[in-house]
């Protein structure tokens, strides 16, 4: 889970393994793989970063194929 601001100011958490897409329309966008979307007061590329601290944090970057290396060694 990340937390994420809400454009009133009020914190919650979302499961990034849900996340499909962030855009910034200016506003930055969350869209989940439901259809359900968010508007979040952080920007594009910090839900980006949060979205990968919390990938590291349970391994989904672990297995070589998931992060893209071709040659495992």
């Amino acid at each position: 889970m990340i937390e994420l601001t809400r454009l009133n100011g009020k914190p919650f958490s979302i499961n990034a393994l849900y996340i499909e897409t962030v855009e910034a329309f200016p506003d930055t966008t969350i869209t989940l793989t439901t259809g359900r979307k968010f508007i979040v007061l952080e920007s594009e590329e910090e839900v980006r970063k949060r979205v990968m601290s919390f990938y590291r944090t349970i391994q989904v970057l672990s297995n070589p194929h998931l992060r893209g290396d071709l040659d495992e060694k």
